[in-house]
């Protein structure tokens, strides 16, 4: 089959759309909504953060942040927050209609709405490439996502991916095989 060469671009798809939460300087919840970000190790995570977000300031200052799923049922709401700055918003979260409660492991919110939230604290940030790392010391799931075995279920829990070739937000959630195990008809 032939391939279209669309040279070099941020396409990988799809991606998670995360929500950053922290404090700013006046002890008040922001957060914003990010897409290049994943695990890259097994307790820690990589965002890019652009150097000029309100948002990082919190984060830098209190050394701590909290990266929250977005989720289908909270889709309007989470895409403001990437939509509207708060450099420029000065009550660009209470307008989200999110309200927060203070994180038991690092010092940031977890925003009550969104139920699968990961708590970390500040590794470091490069500025030059915008490199946001953090270490995992914590998953809190809200327990209306939990399934069987305590697991969480996509029956009850509604990620957003984005797709950033059409910017389109994706639902997750429907199961087509068994990962670790399908291949293995191959040996």
């Amino acid at each position: 089959m032939p391939r279209i060469n669309i040279g070099a671009k941020p396409y990988v798809m799809p991606m998670p759309v995360l929500i950053l939460s922290s404090y700013d300087e006046d002890e008040k919840p922001c957060a914003m909504l990010a897409v290049w970000g994943g695990i890259s190790n097994e307790t820690e995570i990589s965002i890019t953060v652009a150097s000029q977000r309100h948002t990082l300031k919190g984060i830098l200052t209190r050394g701590s942040f909290v990266v929250s799923m977005a989720d289908v049922e909270n889709k309007i709401a989470c895409d403001y927050l990437g939509i509207a700055t708060g450099n420029k918003v000065e009550d660009k979260f209470d307008k989200s209609g999110f309200h927060t409660t203070k994180s038991g492991f690092v010092d940031a919110p977890i925003i009550n709405e969104l139920p699968f939230s990961v708590e970390c604290r500040l590794k470091s940030y490069d500025e030059k490439n915008w490199r946001l790392v953090g270490e995992i010391v914590n998953v809190s799931l809200d327990e209306r996502i939990i399934g069987e075995g305590g697991k969480v279920s996509f029956k009850k829990f509604h990620p957003l991916a984005f797709d950033w070739m059409n910017k389109i937000y994706l639902s997750i959630g429907d199961k087509v095989g068994d990962a670790y195990r399908d291949g293995l008809a191959l040996r």
